[in-house]
């Protein structure tokens, strides 16, 4: 009895002794989301899966956004109106609310600010404002969603915005096995995992990708000790600033779920992880990674794969004689 109170004893003291150094760590888990009002996010649910919003009425923030995978659409840049070829990679929904800004080159503040660009982007949803919200108020379902939400007869496109962040908002993926290491469960991941995470931490990974989020925090220059080739013409925070220093730096995407995000990097050229992990050790570190570095890491990477949202798809409301009508062709 006394050896197994000795035992129990120094356990219950390596607990105590591991809490501050998992908070320590540079990354940590994500947590549940808590909605703050459940018929606002039923709204959003509903607006994100509409078709309606945008011109063809076929494109909806689910079609680049897809919940299904990983809240991206796994093609290098997404398809809009008309087959048109966007200029950029898709970035994952999924954990959204915890980046600093919106889009690769941050030009959106927040969620709700980045909900109405798709919709009057003539090269995504190719609709307006007021034709989307003249489809909602249409249809007498909607107009008495938006009334017990917001409690006004007349919709705007704030209030548009407003539900689909806070159905976006909900779209966090705790539980993974890397965040069962965090809180204490060493079985969570393998040897090979936790070296992958070590190589991880100790080559510089974590100075952009750290947080809850790991990554989406910060903007960062895509090719800091070896330029970044790319046929594609997008410039980063240089778009949005016009400053030069700002060229070519992007925000860091978060690394959650990033086994399900493929192709990787804004231009989408990367197509697998175990690339993109070579291409950012040369260009962001200076390092060359080995083919057994390479594959540790990519294991560890695949630990922050959480869970997915479960979601009962919406029944939408159907339009009326007063809906405006798709123009899929135009």
């Amino acid at each position: 009895m006394i050896m197994r109170a000795l035992i129990i004893s120094l356990l219950s003291v390596g607990t105590i002794a591991a809490s501050p150094a998992i908070a320590a760590e540079p990354i940590q888990p994500i947590e549940a989301a808590k909605p703050k009002n459940e018929n606002m996010v039923e709204l959003g649910k509903m607006l994100f899966f509409d078709p309606r919003l945008s011109k063809s009425g076929f494109i909806s923030c689910n079609s680049c956004h897809n919940l299904s995978m990983g809240g991206s659409d796994n093609l290098p840049s997404s398809i809009g109106h008309k087959w048109h070829q966007g200029p950029i990679n898709s970035p994952t929904v999924l954990n959204s609310s915890m980046n600093l800004a919106q889009f690769w080159d941050g030009r959106a503040k927040d969620l709700k600010d980045q909900a109405g660009g798709p919709i009057a982007n003539p090269g995504e949803m190719a609709f307006s404002h007021e034709l989307a919200v003249g489809v909602l108020q249409s249809i007498p379902q909607y107009r008495a969603r938006f009334k017990e939400v917001f409690g006004s007869d007349k919709i705007d496109i704030g209030m548009v915005t407003d539900a689909i962040a806070a159905f976006e908002e909900t779209l966090v993926t705790p539980g993974s096995r890397f965040d069962k290491w965090l809180k204490g469960d060493k079985t969570a991941i393998n040897q090979t995992e936790l070296e992958g995470y070590k190589l991880f931490k100790e080559t510089g990974c974590t100075g952009c990708h750290n947080g809850a989020a790991v990554g989406g925090a910060s903007f960062q220059k895509m090719g800091v000790l070896e330029p970044f080739e790319t046929q594609s013409k997008a410039e980063g925070r240089f778009a949005v600033t016009g400053k030069e220093e700002d060229r070519m730096f992007f925000k860091v995407p978060t690394l959650r779920n990033v086994e399900l995000t493929y192709p990787y990097f804004h231009d989408g050229s990367a197509a697998t992880l175990a690339d993109a992990v070579n291409t950012m050790g040369r260009i962001q570190l200076g390092r060359n990674f080995t083919k057994d570095e390479n594959a540790k890491i990519v294991a560890f990477l695949k630990t922050l794969t959480g869970k997915q949202p479960e979601l009962t798809l919406p029944i939408l409301p159907p339009s009326t004689k007063d809906t405006p009508r798709p123009h899929p062709f135009d």
